[in-house]
């Protein structure tokens, strides 16, 4: 479900949940304590007697492949999409070891089974060049090739290997107990970081261009009808093209979306000032881009049948026999009940 309401608890009760998963937090800020005399409290209790969990996702289904931006990109058409606001790949570190040809394979194994050379469905990815190693044992030395004092030359191999900046330290340890030398050469270049295919919001294009009038219609026919509705600001016989979306409260995004070049901004939550200044700031330079306000609960529901689906996928990729029911709350959590216009 998306809130985890008293509404949501009912049900999940009465259907005898072990888990509940929602995308909103019970607690939003620090607690110090949950006494059933506080509503809050009380839905804790609840669960607890109940014998049913509650684990929540916020931020970081925000943010997800198939998390919340992509499913709604995804329900509203939306083709060739990226994140709005891209978070940065994990921090990557090239390896570039000198290895005496013989044993480049056995080091080029022990590497990988540290972490290194993975690049999406590859494993022991890496570059190799060959070249001369020279080196002069001194005394005290116990070297695996050559002798003590006397200058030595071998036959080598530049191995570079990428690896998570995480696993460096178990990638060198890998690299010393590998390694014939008691001294390997090596060097460790920390990779600049890269926009990943994760991050907030998601900008695409609509498959044929459209007005916005017309699009307003296909993201309030797709998304859960609420009181609120949805409101658009800007002209209705405007072409559209491209997309941003913001699953949520979406205004503090709008110079993000500006810098995307959408033609439209779909999101929740639009307060009057931020909305009227954007306005009047793409009237004066482009007219672009439009807006689309949505009930925030609306903008975020159809993350919930993608998220059932990757769950029932991992539990059953677990064990072939477990017997999990999946059930994506139907109930409207959308607090607001009535509009009148005048």
């Amino acid at each position: 479900a998306v809130d985890p309401v008293g509404e949501v608890v009912d049900e999940a009760l009465e259907w005898g949940a072990d888990l509940l998963i929602t995308h909103h937090p019970l607690f939003l800020k620090p607690v110090h304590a949950v006494a059933a005399t506080t509503y809050k409290g009380s839905l804790v209790h609840r669960l607890v007697r109940g014998d049913c969990a509650l684990y929540t996702a916020h931020t970081n289904a925000d943010a997800a492949r198939d998390g919340v931006a992509d499913a709604l990109a995804q329900a509203l058409g939306l083709i060739d999409t990226r994140p709005l606001v891209a978070a940065a790949e994990s921090p990557l570190d090239k390896f570039v070891v000198f290895v005496p040809q013989p044993h480049t394979d056995a080091v080029t194994v022990a590497l990988a089974a540290a972490g290194a050379g993975e690049a999406g469905d590859y494993a022991q990815c890496s570059w190799l060049s060959s070249g001369t190693g020279r080196f002069t044992p001194q005394a005290g030395a116990r070297p695996a090739v050559g002798r003590v004092g006397e200058p030595t030359s071998v036959a080598e191999d530049r191995l570079e290997m990428v690896a998570p900046r995480r696993r460096r330290a178990q990638i060198v340890a890998a690299l010393r107990a590998a390694h014939p030398y008691e001294e390997p050469a090596f060097d460790v270049l920390e990779l600049a970081s890269s926009p990943g295919s994760t991050g907030l919001g998601r900008v695409g294009r609509v498959p044929e261009t459209t007005t916005l009038g017309e699009f307003a219609q296909v993201v309030a026919r797709t998304l859960p009808r609420t009181a609120q509705g949805v409101r658009v600001a800007g002209d209705l016989t405007a072409s559209i093209e491209t997309v941003a979306v913001l699953g949520g409260s979406g205004d503090s995004l709008f110079d993000d979306v500006r810098a995307s070049g959408a033609d439209v901004y779909v999101t929740s939550d639009l307060r009057h000032h931020p909305a009227s200044e954007l306005r009047e700031r793409a009237v004066f330079e482009q007219g672009r881009p439009y807006l689309i306000d949505t009930a925030h609960f609306a903008s975020e529901w159809p993350w919930l049948a993608l998220a059932a689906r990757d769950l029932d996928a991992d539990l059953s990729a677990g064990d072939s026999s477990a017997a999990v029911e999946i059930r994506v709350s139907d109930r409207c959590t959308d607090p607001w009940t009535a509009r009148f216009d005048s």
